[in-house]
């Protein structure tokens, strides 16, 4: 999904681009008075981007504002679709997990995570796990977000989300491997008087 949302957000912002490059160098030979073709839009410095012939040549057709309100309103949806996607992040629905049978089986990603969050938040000097499940169902990725206490230190936290919370759900479900990324933040709190 985010491949294709990769590719989708290159598109559009190539096509945006070129059109805005298009029509802000037609505005500009025009406005500078260059030698522009016959076929060109704009003419001159004087010209106007919409005569009032174009302006008002379909006002009194009965069609005219219902289709220009919804081609609008589809441009806004699909724009604000496009802004929502950005913001979303593909999870895992479930893991595909080797039986042993030939059959395989499967895994609710919602389940792995909850797991994962409890054995990580359980660490000492963890005050509070976040995990999200990515990639493919046969070949699952980890996002750990642990927010560590003031005590805590990071070098022991990790060690500890390696050794214990991540080998334990490799090995509950058979996985060969479970890339992470794990990122470590400390609880904001006051510094401490020394007196």
């Amino acid at each position: 999904m985010t491949v294709i949302l990769r590719r989708v957000n290159r598109v559009l912002l190539a096509l945006a681009g070129l059109l805005l490059v298009v029509l802000g160098g037609a505005v500009l030979a025009a406005a500078l008075d260059l030698a522009v073709p016959s076929w060109w839009p704009w003419s001159g410095p004087s010209d106007v981007l919409l005569s009032e012939a174009d302006r008002t040549r379909w006002r009194d057709e009965g069609w005219w504002w219902p289709v220009v309100i919804a081609a609008l309103g589809l441009l806004v949806l699909l724009a604000l679709w496009w802004l929502l996607a950005q913001f979303r992040r593909a999870r895992l629905a479930e893991v595909l997990i080797d039986s042993g049978d030939g059959e395989g089986a499967v895994v609710r990603g919602r389940a792995l995570e909850d797991v994962l969050e409890a054995d990580a938040g359980a660490q000492d000097g963890v005050a509070r796990a976040r995990v999200s499940l990515t990639g493919r169902r046969s070949a699952p990725r980890t996002r750990v977000r642990l927010l560590l206490e003031p005590y805590a230190s990071p070098g022991a936290a990790l060690d500890s989300l390696t050794t214990d919370a991540l080998a334990h759900a490799r090995t509950s479900t058979g996985l060969p491997a479970l890339p992470t990324e794990a990122r470590l933040r400390a609880v904001r709190h006051r510094a401490r008087r020394v007196s």
